[in-house]
């Protein structure tokens, strides 16, 4: 399984006495989550805002709720287009790492009336919200591209809103008029599904080989192993094989790849061939 999402509900089976099979989790292969999660998401969130809107991003403040791996490539990306970035987060150690990477970090109360693109990155639900929505400003975008679209309170724009296709994936979503002002309208994308696969085609084939990678080892590991797995346990895949599918792309960048001496691998205790680092290591 290579999806935050999808190994939630793995977890949740295993715990419940409910997986009947082993189950191997990509997700948190470094080559996976450091890769397709962070860079993917730092190419292809853009990618689909582009195509979707045509709008710059330039000057506008963009709020990303989430800094995971994908809020943190994300954040990245909006930022390297000159968009002044604010987080939103539950976890404390994620929001001190957004605040020493520069990010201002706020609530979504904070900057519902405030920020121009809002974009969930966090997997869970009732993230963006009715009331945040009816607080935004007239022509604010938002999008998804965490997981499911009610990340995005889309039910109750269908419940209490109009809608107005502008495009294919692209949306205004009309509130109800206030006394004499004009009714007020927000962009919503991809319906709050996957933005960067409704408006666009997601993430580039490189990183996503990555990924792929992962599965295939993991596949073969599971297949040919299968006394050292057992039924209604999740597996990480075994660091060797993410070694392996980090090797396997270096040559596509031009990567020189230093070697350790017998010497240097004695001295710091691991194979000259690696695994190098432990299982809890954070890369």
């Amino acid at each position: 399984e290579e999806t935050t999402t999808g190994l939630n509900r793995l977890h949740r089976l295993a715990a419940a006495g409910e997986l009947l099979f082993p189950a191997s989790n990509v997700n948190d292969s470094v080559t996976k989550s450091k890769f397709d999660n962070l860079y993917g998401c730092r190419e292809s969130l853009v990618d689909g805002i582009k195509r979707a809107t045509d709008v710059m991003i330039a000057g506008k403040v963009a709020c990303v709720a989430g800094y995971g791996d994908v809020g943190k490539g994300s954040a990245q990306a909006l930022r390297a287009l000159s968009a002044q970035v604010w987080v939103t987060e539950i976890d404390p150690i994620n929001a001190l790492q957004a605040a020493m990477e520069g990010f201002k970090v706020v609530t979504m109360e904070y900057a519902a009336d405030k920020a121009d693109i809002f974009v969930t990155t966090t997997g869970n639900r009732d993230v963006i919200r009715y009331e945040h929505m009816a607080a935004m400003k007239d022509q604010a975008i938002v999008c998804n591209i965490g997981h499911f679209d009610n990340e995005i309170d889309v039910a109750s724009l269908e419940k209490n809103c109009t809608w107005e296709e502008i495009k294919p994936q692209v949306d205004h979503v009309i509130f109800p008029r206030e006394g004499r002002k004009p009714a007020k309208r927000i962009i919503l994308l991809a319906k709050g599904r996957l933005v960067n696969l409704g408006c666009a085609t997601g993430h580039p084939s490189y990183v996503m080989s990555s990924s792929f990678a992962n599965q295939t080892l993991a596949q073969i590991e599971l297949f040919t192993k299968p006394n050292q797995y057992q039924a209604g346990k999740v597996y990480v895949l075994p660091k060797h094989l993410d070694e392996k599918v980090a090797r396997l792309q270096l040559s596509k960048l031009g990567v020189q790849l230093t070697q350790l001496t017998k010497a240097q691998a004695a001295y710091i205790g691991v194979p000259v061939a690696g695994p190098y680092k432990p299982d809890s290591y954070r890369y």
